[in-house]
């Protein structure tokens, strides 16, 4: 990974959030490219219920200030920085008042979904990208993590497809166990469509269930990483009906030379 340069782009991280499947690996993998000489980048939502105070975040003036349209409406994009102390780690936070004050990351005390959560993972795909754009980083790799981050590989491949800066990016989405249950809104295959996104390839998010919105990650993904040991049996059979790369679930504690020969032997051939 020497040199290498990977962009982590994740719904989840420790030590911002409890650590859970998805949290423990968007902390993991980047630290052991970190720790092989490659160059990272981690951008992960700024959730009203993490602790700015305690984990120093602090906003980059430089890069936020833009406006990013969201199903018609102009929504201010802040970025903020922390770093991981003990890893030397900086992490990019994409925040806005309207989609990420709430003191909740995905669920209301009642366990319900939040009713916008649709438009908070285009506001997070598009917010990452401007982002990096703004950076004028090139990655090699991107590595998507949680399903708030699942419509990235769709954004980049359609709504950034002239975007010179990732032309030679290749996304690597790593697929977890079904995390959430029931739809986000009905509505999310319009918003996405205002985009300039034909409906038609994007079918299944008229019903945007955990599964479909995994399913259209995978279909814009140049390789996959089965990242549970559970994953549910009609996206297992979709990511193998693709003809990409796909690294097997490995244990924790023997991801780190799986991970590193896939990015190099698979993904970066």
């Amino acid at each position: 990974m020497n040199g290498k340069k990977v962009l982590f782009v994740s719904s989840e991280l420790v030590p911002y959030l409890p650590e859970n499947e998805v949290s423990h690996m968007s902390y993991e993998a980047p630290r052991m490219v970190n720790s092989n000489g490659g160059q990272i980048r981690i951008f992960m939502p700024r959730y009203g219920n993490i602790n700015e105070r305690r984990h120093q975040l602090h906003e980059v003036i430089r890069l936020s200030g833009m406006n990013l349209v969201i199903n018609d409406m102009d929504m201010p994009l802040i970025i903020k920085v922390a770093s991981i102390p003990r890893e030397r780690i900086q992490v990019y936070f994409i925040d806005n008042e309207e989609y990420f004050k709430r003191k909740a990351t995905f669920a209301d005390k009642k366990g319900e979904l939040f009713p916008d959560n649709d438009q908070r993972a285009i506001f997070f795909a598009k917010g990452v990208m401007e982002t990096v754009k703004k950076l004028n980083w090139s990655p090699d790799i991107i590595h998507v993590h949680g399903w708030m981050a699942s419509l990235l590989p769709l954004y980049l491949k359609k709504y950034y497809a002239d975007e010179p800066l990732f032309a030679d990016s290749k996304i690597v989405l790593s697929v977890y166990g079904k995390t959430f249950e029931g739809e986000l809104d009905k509505d999310m295959i319009k918003r996405i469509a205002f985009d300039g996104i034909p409906e038609e390839e994007i079918a299944s998010l008229e019903s945007p269930s955990y599964n479909n919105l995994l399913k259209v990650a995978v279909d814009y993904s140049d390789a996959i990483i089965l990242a549970s040991e559970e994953i549910p049996e009609d996206l297992t059979t979709h990511i193998s009906n693709q003809e990409k790369p796909v690294l097997e679930y490995v244990p924790i504690q023997e991801f780190e030379e799986a991970y590193a020969n896939f990015y190099k032997t698979e993904v970066l051939k």
